[in-house]
């Protein structure tokens, strides 16, 4: 059986934490991601969580019905963070594409919580506000529902995914990086024209671009071959 979810009116402190904070919903997610940031997933757990907030474990199970539950509140924080502020400029195309980069910046900023967050669906407030935005978008545009709903569901999961994607890489160690990245450099751009001639001819724009995310890219073709399709149904 799920545990019961105290109203947050009800779950206050009565007394300060260690730390001299009351506890809140907001507090711990804040500090969730913290501790993702400098240890990973594997350093989060109620235990450590609640150390970190000077509070016995079992405290954060009044604000939340377990870990995962803990989870896509962190997820459902990170998206908000993409849609706080945010206005239509009024050309769907440019606002798609703000959209998108706004969520995958979001995630980025939190590349840990990212891998353990950006493949999950929440349904809760901020993930649905987004997702009525962009179909809005769509809708205000003039596809039809279908359409609307098949470039919805490509526009959001090429940026989760490249969010992940994106998140690997700035998530591993620092050496194992820059390891990676000096490939492109001192493997691909000494391959000679004889065996390798693609690679070769491309070789300067390869370790040019190949270490940035390509979702910008990824982002514009895909709406380019939207905005086609709208043209040919006008």
């Amino acid at each position: 059986m799920a545990k019961r979810v105290v109203p947050e009116s009800a779950r206050r402190r009565r007394r300060p934490t260690k730390q001299g904070q009351v506890l809140t919903h907001g507090l711990i997610v804040e500090t969730a991601l913290r501790m993702l940031r400098e240890h990973g997933a594997a350093g989060l757990s109620a235990r450590r969580l609640g150390l970190a907030l000077g509070a016995d474990a079992s405290t954060v199970y009044r604000y939340f019905r377990g870990m995962d539950d803990l989870i896509l509140a962190i997820a459902d924080e990170v998206y908000g963070t993409a849609m706080a502020g945010w206005r239509p400029a009024g050309d769907w195309r440019a606002d798609l594409r703000d959209l998108g980069l706004r969520i995958h910046h979001a995630y980025l900023a939190h590349p840990q919580a990212a891998l353990l967050t950006a493949s999950r669906v929440t349904g809760r407030p901020n993930e649905v506000g987004g997702d009525e935005t962009i179909l809005g978008i769509l809708r205000g545009a003039g596809f039809a529902d279908p359409d609307a709903v098949r470039i919805y569901h490509a526009f959001i999961d090429q940026c989760l995914a490249f969010a992940i994607l994106d998140a690997a890489t700035l998530a591993l160690p620092k050496a194992a990086r820059e390891a990676d990245e000096e490939v492109w450099r001192d493997t691909y751009a000494r391959l000679p024209a004889r065996t390798h001639p693609n690679i070769a001819a491309t070789a300067p724009l390869l370790v040019a671009q190949m270490n940035d995310s390509a979702y910008p890219a990824a982002l514009d073709m895909l709406l380019s071959s939207a905005s086609a399709q709208l043209g040919r149904d006008s």
